[in-house]
């Protein structure tokens, strides 16, 4: 056996699952099943004893949970990649969030019934989503202690960090790879009325957590959100996402108006843009295929702000797999001004998106996470 082949443990109550999903894993030659466990207890005496490149983790287990799990694990601190084998409706998509802001990294739904469990077009997302899972960053995984959301009532604080002026004026945090990534300079603030578009994949359920809570109640722009989500998640992690913040924040419905304070989530697997009626701005839905390999997209939402009133368009890239959002922003910037805030590598899950744009030179800012809500304020300003 190689030693760069990846270990994997599989913690399942189901014996036909940990099966299942062992024979996914172990008939792809960059990984192989080191353990498996039966519920949560099990699983956690494993972790504590060994070190495993992946974790693939039921959700609802007798004994304990796999939220329980990584609760403890943060508890322990043990570090571990998780990616959650979650049920795909009710209250799991709830479990689901909740998992993916204790720290697991992503979710792959388990599909209805022996046959599309078997079917290998299930069997490539499965390993697609392993693959990322075990390469992400451990900086801010499970184990690590999170930034506590504000309150409504209390004042918006974000943790210090530290940081340096960039030529410009632009504040540059995190060395850039050199001959790489260049930040924008010299681009004036512009009157008139301002938009916020914020996209980000994996990693970003728990990074959003550090980022839409520490956003003023009166900040002064409408905030479109695009997180790559299947249908039936985005409305659970709208709400969570809403019971921690100032700002309002809602899984976005086709017509809703743009109104300033207010966080529009994209609706799972249906792309969101944005189009006038009348004198106003509203949310519109389309079925289109994926793009980038997602649905919905960043990009769809970025070139629909092409056309928008708005003077100026804040865009915000987070942690994700891949390139969403880059193209969107390179149209945009050819009719708009636009102010980019990117995420660093440092506190990125997996620093694919905000890398992807940060090498455009389209780039204002590049900051850590903690950092991106205080940036965002700053340039937008507040009512």
């Amino acid at each position: 056996m190689a030693d760069d082949v990846k270990k994997i443990l599989v913690v399942d109550d189901s014996a036909l699952m940990r099966r299942i999903a062992g024979d996914i894993i172990d008939g792809d030659s960059r990984y192989r099943v080191e353990d498996k466990a039966k519920d949560g207890v099990e699983a956690l005496e494993l972790l504590k004893k060994k070190k495993y490149d992946a974790v693939v983790l039921d959700v609802n287990m007798p004994r304990m949970s796999g939220l329980e799990l990584l609760r403890e694990l943060q508890k322990q601190k043990i570090s571990a990649r998780v990616l959650m084998f979650s049920s795909t409706t009710g209250e799991g998509t709830k479990e689901t969030i909740e998992a993916l802001e204790l720290g697991a990294v992503d979710f792959i739904q388990k599909p209805s019934g022996l046959a599309a469990l078997k079917d290998q077009h299930f069997k490539d997302r499965f390993l697609k989503f392993l693959a990322v899972v075990a390469k992400a960053s451990l900086v801010g995984g499970v184990g690590t202690v999170s930034i506590p959301a504000p309150s409504r009532t209390e004042p918006v604080q974000t943790p210090p960090a530290r940081t340096f002026s960039a030529p410009g004026g632009f504040t540059h945090v995190a060395p850039k790879p050199e001959g790489s990534i260049t930040l924008r300079t010299g681009v004036p603030a512009v009157s008139g009325e301002k938009c916020i578009a914020i996209a980000c994949s994996t990693g970003g359920p728990k990074a959003l957590q550090k980022v839409i809570p520490y956003i003023p109640a009166k900040i002064d722009a409408p905030i479109l959100l695009v997180q790559h989500m299947p249908a039936g998640f985005t409305k659970s992690l709208a709400e969570r996402l809403d019971a921690l913040s100032k700002v309002r924040v809602k899984e976005a419905e086709d017509g809703d108006r743009l109104e300033k304070g207010t966080v529009y989530l994209a609706r799972g697997g249906k792309h969101m843009k944005v189009g006038r009626s009348g004198n106003q701005m509203r949310i519109y839905y389309s079925d289109e295929p994926a793009r980038e390999g997602v649905k919905p997209a960043a990009n769809y939402m970025y070139e629909s702000l092409v056309d928008s009133p708005y003077a100026e368009i804040c865009c915000v890239v987070l942690t994700g797999m891949g390139a969403d959002g880059t193209a969107g922003i390179e149209n945009l910037v050819k009719q708009k001004k636009i102010y980019v805030v990117a995420q660093d590598e440092p506190t990125s899950a997996v620093y694919g998106m905000p890398r992807a744009i940060a090498l455009t030179g389209l780039v204002s800012e590049i900051v850590p996470l903690e950092k991106v809500a205080d940036s965002i304020t700053r340039h937008v300003g507040v009512r």
